[in-house]
């Protein structure tokens, strides 16, 4: 069985669309294998809508220890450099390198936190 986060994540659709057009919050791997093998219009539809520009989630993983989560990008988000889970922090990641300073966003997800390196102004 599969939960209507994990086959929206596989489908590379966001949740409301997943809700919206019918797919139950739990489906069999067979189910869903019918569904992505067969999509229906809406779902074809979808995948030729895709410009590439902006994933739909995006995989996040501590550089620390390798935890990883699904996330759906927020627009207001930078290229990180890193990302750390709630068990580490900044001081446990590589090294800051000579020139730059560190920002770090928190909460992108449940249990994460992303980290830039810019340049000092």
């Amino acid at each position: 069985m599969m939960t209507r986060r994990d086959a929206a994540i596989a489908l590379d659709i966001p949740m409301e669309m997943a809700k919206r057009h019918g797919i139950p919050p739990r489906m069999s791997e067979a189910a869903f294998a019918e569904l992505n093998t067969n999509p229906p219009a809406w779902l074809i539809q979808s995948r030729a809508n895709r410009t590439g520009k902006r994933p739909v989630w995006v995989h996040l993983t501590c550089a620390v220890c390798g935890f990883s989560e699904t996330e759906r990008p927020k627009k207001w988000w930078p290229e990180f450099d890193f990302v750390h889970c709630t068990e580490h922090g900044p001081a446990q990641l590589p090294s800051l390198e000579a020139g730059k300073t560190r920002l770090e966003y928190p909460d992108i997800s449940p249990r994460m936190y992303g980290i830039v390196d810019e340049d000092k102004a």
